[in-house]
């Protein structure tokens, strides 16, 4: 069984509800049909019902929720928890009920706040921050997170390296250019996303254009700080740095570049050192070894809410909607 099935399966045994807001999206409603077809996971779609109805025709969406803001019972008591949930910040009735209406992406996020679902997939034809920007600020972060990031999980074919062939790729879609600080807190939180939908132990390794010293620059200096930081603050994970990719997970290079190293030769887990570097080591493995990409997944917020590649295939959604049932078990 490919990985990715066995994750709808662990999907299948406790269902989740996980809302779509991007019903105008033709791939979303092809997706929809497989996820219900599959039985992977129960799904609340958001639109105008008419509308949703014409964009999948010849698809088979019968068993999905279909909620139109403009006319659901429910609207009026989320667009007041909304102005409770923000009104520190000042939101007032009649812009919440503004994004409440224009904004599909709220409205998921305050059906997951009030218990309606588990969790949302979003980002299919959006650009992340107006993924998760209403995650942020409606569901927010997890207690004892430091910071909200964001992985792939990269399933490598005919791959001797990693967890044959499985990866986590952190951070790829979200932290622009963390700190030693929050470098070290991304690996933990990979290392913690990498056993729950992995089952395995995460090994995990803190890349650089270095290994061990054999450059010097303050890029590398971030990297080694981060390193002596998650081993002092997340003792219970295999983490080491600074590697570079080949000595992370080659053998035979980790032998001569990094001996000793409890990591060198074997990481599954690989911490990329800003979001330049992880998104385009992400995309190159993807295109060039004909990897399956799943993601950009979030960790960190209070309730699953995952982001999508606005290149992404039906499958890709398929797979991220499981990985978000998942996620929501836990």
């Amino acid at each position: 069984m490919s990985f990715i099935n066995t994750i709808k399966e662990r999907a299948k045994k406790n269902k989740k509800t996980i809302v779509l807001p991007e019903t105008m999206d033709k791939r979303v409603l092809e997706a929809t049909e497989k996820i219900l077809n599959e039985g992977i996971a129960n799904i609340i779609l958001i639109g105008k019902k008419d509308e949703i109805l014409e964009n999948s025709k010849g698809l088979d969406i019968s068993q999905a929720t279909i909620i139109d803001p403009f006319t659901s019972s429910m609207t009026e008591d989320l667009i007041q928890e909304l102005v409770e949930i923000r009104k520190n910040k000042g939101l007032t009735y009649d812009e919440a009920r503004k994004l409440m209406l224009s904004d599909y992406a709220y409205f998921a996020c305050m059906l997951v706040k009030t218990g309606h679902a588990d969790g949302v997939v979003s980002g299919a034809c959006h650009s992340t921050a107006n993924t998760l920007r209403p995650a942020l600020q409606i569901i927010k972060t997890k207690p004892g997170t430091m910071l909200v990031s964001a992985f792939f999980l990269m399933i490598v074919p005919n791959c001797q390296y990693g967890d044959n062939g499985v990866f986590i790729f952190a951070d790829s879609g979200l932290v622009q250019n963390p700190s030693s600080e929050e470098l070290a807190a991304i690996a933990a939180s990979s290392a913690d996303s990498f056993e729950l939908l992995v089952g395995d132990e995460p090994i995990v390794a803190m890349l650089s254009h270095s290994t061990k010293g054999s450059a010097s620059h303050p890029d590398v200096d971030k990297v080694v700080k981060a390193v002596k930081i998650a081993k002092e603050n997340y003792p219970q994970y295999k983490i080491d740095g600074e590697l570079q990719l080949d000595a992370a997970i080659v053998p035979k290079v980790a032998e001569s570049k990094a001996p000793g190293s409890n990591v060198a030769g074997r990481a599954n887990v690989l911490i990329f050192p800003d979001l330049d570097a992880g998104n385009i080591g992400y995309k190159l493995v993807q295109r060039l070894a004909k990897a399956e990409a799943y993601g950009p997944v979030t960790q960190g917020i209070a309730a699953p809410v995952n982001d999508l590649s606005r290149g992404c295939s039906v499958d890709d959604i398929v797979g991220v909607v499981a990985i978000t049932a998942v996620q929501a078990q836990n």
